[in-house]
Formats: structure tokens, sequence, C-alpha cells
């Protein structure tokens, strides 16, 4: 089997996967029984290029756990092969990513302009940004709180009715490129909010009395990325120094027990945690915002994917939170109201026991900062079509998504501190 293994990485060490076809590329679900075959997936991750989707990194496989990964078309039969002499429980999640890829534009929203219901393209969120808030002028308002290493203004929205000294949440959409369902569902949000008010009690109350801070899309420039070059780019687009190699992960780029466990510091890794805590200017931006706002903003939100999970902290260590029964209630609350809509089930808790250890993320940030709510949405699916979530899907993960978010957003309501 080693023989294989070896066989494999002479084959084209090489070939790389930044190629902009997808065709042929295969996504393997594997579970790992025992240390042998964690060590032939470090291997394989050594000698070939191997984008792990679920965990992140090579680092995090472990025995009994999921591993999603996906490799280049010229490999795929040989890694089936290895994985089949390996004795290694194992499927094909996607037989041909560009199949998978093509697939995803299945909405039947016939637009060229903005839609709730399809993916958008940077430049129609950013439009989009401007028109709801010029439709909304009562409800929605639009600023600027940084700029991307590309140069690109990160916009922010302010959802709720003005009045004086309200509490505020804060949510977060695109941290990672390629989890294009994310921003999806902040645009959905602001949508549902507007449309809503003065029809639906609880929202019309929650933005009487709270302000909801809406960035669409941290990681702009990776995500303009993934719709011009590499529609599985996950980092953002910041040149590292002496290599290479582009990007950081911003959400292992805060300060919360930065570059330790679940985080790498080779910058060729998609779980690169930058050359310091805040090296990025996305997450410096949304840091720098909540830090100027930290005695109005009460809860931190961020939406990720794919898992169907409810974080809370911590990711950065193994210790509990100090209000870790009331985040553990809050999450099962949370999860069974989403569930509520089409029966879909999110598994909730710390993020270190219920996925993985990882650190340098923003929801242990927010939660070292002071704003004891603090949650991460891990949205649709678990894995059938991964990344790549058909736009059909996009109206229901939203709508569940809604419910969950609505019922914390109350909770937070009544129990401001």
């Amino acid at each position: 089997m080693w023989a294989l293994l070896v066989l494999i990485g002479a084959a084209s060490v090489s070939a790389h996967l930044q190629d902009l076809s997808f065709d042929g590329q295969k996504v393997f679900r594997v579970i790992p029984q025992n240390d042998e075959h964690v060590e032939i997936l470090n291997f394989l991750a050594s000698i070939m290029e191997v984008d792990f989707w679920q965990p992140d990194s090579v680092t995090l496989v472990r025995p009994k756990l999921q591993v999603d990964f996906r490799v280049e078309a010229e490999k795929s039969f040989k890694v089936e092969d290895l994985l089949k002499e390996s004795g290694m429980e194992y499927r094909v999640l996607i037989d041909n990513l560009q199949a998978a890829l093509d697939a995803q534009f299945d909405s039947q929203a016939r637009t060229a302009s903005h839609s709730y219901v399809k993916y958008n393209n940077w430049n129609t969120i950013a439009d989009w940004t401007a028109d709801i808030a010029a439709q909304n002028p009562d409800l929605v308002s639009r600023s600027v709180i940084g700029k991307t290493y590309e140069g690109r203004p990160m916009y922010l929205l302010k959802v709720g009715k003005s009045g004086a000294n309200k509490k505020a949440i804060f949510m977060d959409c695109g941290f990672h490129a390629r989890e294009w369902i994310s921003p999806a569902f902040c645009q959905w949000f602001v949508k549902e909010a507007v449309e809503t008010y003065g029809k639906d009690t609880v929202m019309t109350t929650l933005l009487d009395k709270l302000d909801f801070y809406v960035l669409p899309v941290v990681n702009i420039d990776g995500y303009v990325y993934t719709w011009t070059n590499d529609r599985m780019w996950r980092k953002t687009r910041s040149k590292n120094a002496g290599t290479t190699c582009i990007g950081t992960d911003p959400n292992r780029n805060f300060n919360a027990g930065w570059c330790t466990l679940g985080a790498s510091d080779y910058p060729c890794s998609s779980t690169y945690c930058g050359s310091a805590p805040e090296s990025e200017k996305e997450t410096k931006a949304l840091a720098d915002f909540i830090r100027e706002h930290l005695s109005t903003i009460k809860a931190y939100l961020t939406i990720h994917s794919y898992s169907q999970l409810l974080l809370f902290p911590y990711s950065y260590t193994y210790n509990l939170p100090s209000n870790y029964q009331e985040l553990n209630s809050i999450a099962r609350a949370a999860s069974k109201e989403l569930a509520s809509l089409y029966n879909t089930e999110y598994t909730y808790g710390p993020g270190a026991t219920t996925i993985y250890p990882a650190a340098g993320g923003s929801d242990d940030w927010a939660y070292d900062q002071g704003i004891k709510y603090s949650f991460t949405f891990e949205l649709r699916d678990t894995g059938r079509h991964g990344f790549l979530l058909p736009e059909s899907q996009i109206k229901p993960t939203c709508e569940e998504t809604f419910l969950a978010v609505k019922y914390i957003a109350n909770y937070v309501l009544e129990h401001l501190y």
C-alpha cells in the first residue's frame, strides 16, 4: 500500500488544483478508524494537493472523524484504489466536481439583476446594499467600515428603527470565499427584516428595540476570486512575504488563542493564521468596528457553511465558557426553531468538542471581548453538495436559519446586560 502511495505522489506533484476546470475532480468522504488510517491521509496530503473540506486541514484528522476531501481528476482513481486497499470506509460524495458546480445554478429566477434566490456576484451585492438602504431609509443605512486588501469598500448595513441608546447585534457572512450560501443568508435576512417590519410582531419589536449590523461579505476579494478564477478558493487574497502562496484564513486571524490549535503558520495552508493577529485588512476592519461599538453590541453571529451546526465558544480551547449552560440552552432552542420548518437537523455545542479545535476565530474573539452571546452557524448541507449547495436550496436554507437567528435575537433582547 505504501508503494502505491509513493507511486501516486511521483505521478505529478507539480499538478495544481488551481486549474479552472474541475472536470473529473472527485470529493471523497472517509472515516479513518485508527492511527494508521490517519497516517495514510497525512501522507497523501504530503505528496499531492488535497483540498480538505471537512475538517479544513489534514492536521485535524483523527480516528472516527468524518473527513471530506477533494482531489484532482488524474489522481482520483489511484486515491480510490488506495482507500480500498487500506480498508478505510469511504464513499464518493461528488463524482464530477465540474458537473456539481454547473448544477448549483438551478434557480428558476430568470433575472440578470439581484435575486434573493440566486447566488449574486460581488458587484451585484454591492449595488444591492445601496438600493436596499435607499428604498428603506427609515430602517436601513449603509456605511463603509474599511477597505479590503485589493481596495474594495467593505459595506455594512445597519438595520433597525432609529432610537436612543439602542443595543445591537452584529452579524457577518462570507468569511470563507467558497461558502456562497453564507452571503446569500445575510441578504435574505435584511430583505426579511424590512419586509416583515410592521407585519410580524416579533420582528417589529426587534427592529424597534435593537439594531442589527449586517456585514454581507467579509472576505470580498476572495469571494470575487471564486467567481472569476477558482470556485474553491477559501482565503483572503493578500500577498505573503517570502512565498508565492496567497492569502490568509480570515477566521484564524483573530487574537483568540491565535495560531495555536487547528491553525497553521505555513502560508500555503488553507488554515494559515496570517503573519500576526488582524494582519488582514478585512479582519482588522471588522475587529475595529466591534471594539468601537463594544458598549452597544450584545451578540455576535457569524454565518459559515457547511455541516448544519450551531456552535459557540470555545474553539481555541477545550475549556467551557463561563455561561456555558445558557449558551447551550439557547443553541438547543434555536436549533429546534430551525428544525420546525423543514426538519433540518443541526448539531450544537462548543466548537472545539463539537467539531474540532480551531484557534483565531471571530466568535471566540468576540466572546473574549465581552460579547457573551456569540454563535457560529454552519449552514446546509452535511456534504451531499458541500460548498456547492444548489440555488434551489437558498430559500429553504435562509427561511429556517432566519427562525433560529430571530430566536437568538429575541432572547438577547429579553436578557440585555
